[in-house]
């Protein structure tokens, strides 16, 4: 991987090789044969830049395949205020590693039925490969989901008590009312706001000293993650209120209540909807702001992903787009959604393969104390995605 200006010089290398072999021309020689010379450099140049690969950052998304072994200076892609937090909190990075692992899952869910669904590599430090230099819709729902699951991990953290820096919501006290009446603010509410506030330190950390307009496009989208665990409607979708009745015969007659966070599927549920609306931008002149990207187009707000380009297709293998196809992809011979096969086959067609697959039924529970089931074999059709004909599709790099 070339440092910082190493492209440049490495460009450069080639000039002066090319430049020794080439005669110097007399006074008398036509200006034509230095235009030529010029030009063959010229090219020469040209066509190592085009072949030399672009740089995919790596990223703290990494942590999530470190498991328990979270070595801060081993970690690829950290940038010195986040190698700092990590050597200062070395068990709240534990915590954002496990919301790593959760996030991806929850991805993968949301967009299992599509061309794209959010496919990691294995040993890869960019978790997820070249597909997120485009500055895509599926970029930025990475970069919201990403921060929405530090927040949801460090505050579950916080709560049970795995954490020495923080503890129970130290905010969430006196009395409240609700449609059921008064009750009294106790047990230990969930302290989202440490958990913001640590998100948005670490996650926030590379874009700021970045300063462009894909860091600026970063940075919002992880704003936009972490609002939907703070903005106050988002508050009484993800922080449900759990109570417990105090009284005669549990009569309720008073209630003790507290906060706790909802399952991170109801954040996934959220963010896909807000993908689904992502707003097309681009970045104004002084690069601090975006406008819409055409005449027309509404203006995003706080609570929008954000994007600058379209997205590829995702229908063949395109290494440079980070495409890995959806040839050999289950799809659903029925269905006119984004998992049938039409759609998902890009109109390549399907193979169908017969699979008997063995599962347990009719299970009945007998005294005491074991559960039995019998076998019973069900045979299915699968249908995948065919791959392109023409050969040359399978590799357009």
């Amino acid at each position: 991987m070339l440092r910082p200006g190493g492209a440049e010089e490495a460009a450069q290398l080639p000039l002066r090789r090319a430049s020794a072999p080439v005669p110097v021309p007399s006074p008398a020689a036509p200006d034509g044969s230095r235009a030529s010379a010029r030009l063959g450099l010229a090219c020469l140049l040209l066509l190592l830049l085009l072949t030399l690969p672009a740089r995919v950052d790596t990223s703290w998304w990494y942590i999530g395949a470190l498991g328990a072994r979270v070595i801060c200076d081993n970690i690829p892609g950290l940038v010195s205020r986040q190698r700092q937090l990590c050597q200062r909190y070395p068990d709240i990075m534990r915590s954002v590693g496990e919301g790593a692992r959760e996030w991806i899952r929850e991805c993968q869910h949301q967009f299992r039925h599509h061309r794209w669904n959010c496919t990691t590599l294995d040993r890869d430090h960019t978790v997820f490969g070249r597909v997120m230099l485009r500055s895509s819709r599926e970029a930025a729902f990475v970069y919201a989901i990403s921060s929405a699951g530090v927040v949801h991990a460090i505050t579950r953290a916080c709560s049970q008590g795995e954490l020495s820096v923080c503890s129970c919501d130290p905010y969430t006290r006196g009395r409240h009312h609700d449609q059921r009446g008064d009750f009294d603010w106790g047990g230990c509410s969930d302290n989202i706001h440490y958990g913001v506030r640590f998100a948005k330190a670490f996650v926030d950390a590379k874009e700021k000293r970045l300063k462009d307009a894909r860091a600026l496009m970063n940075l919002h989208n992880n704003r936009c993650g972490r609002t939907v665990s703070t903005h106050v409607c988002a508050v009484r979708r993800f922080l449900k209120l759990e109570c417990k009745c105090h009284g005669v015969s549990g009569s309720c007659t008073l209630r003790t209540c507290w906060r706790a966070l909802s399952d991170f599927r109801r954040t996934g549920d959220y963010l896909r909807r807000r993908y689904d609306g992502a707003v097309q931008v681009m970045a104004t002149q002084d690069g601090a702001n975006f406008t819409a990207a055409r005449q027309g187009y509404r203006r995003a707000t706080r609570t929008d992903l954000v994007y600058f380009d379209n997205s590829p297709d995702y229908c063949v293998l395109d290494k440079a787009a980070g495409s890995l196809g959806t040839a050999g992809r289950v799809c659903s011979k029925t269905s006119k959604g984004t998992d049938g096969c039409e759609i998902m086959c890009c109109g390549r067609g399907y193979d169908t393969t017969r699979v008997t697959r063995v599962t347990q039924c009719e299970c009945k529970f007998h005294w005491c104390c074991a559960v039995r089931c019998k076998e019973c074999r069900n045979t299915v059709d699968v249908h995948t995605c065919k791959a392109p004909k023409k050969a040359e599709w399978l590799d357009q790099t």
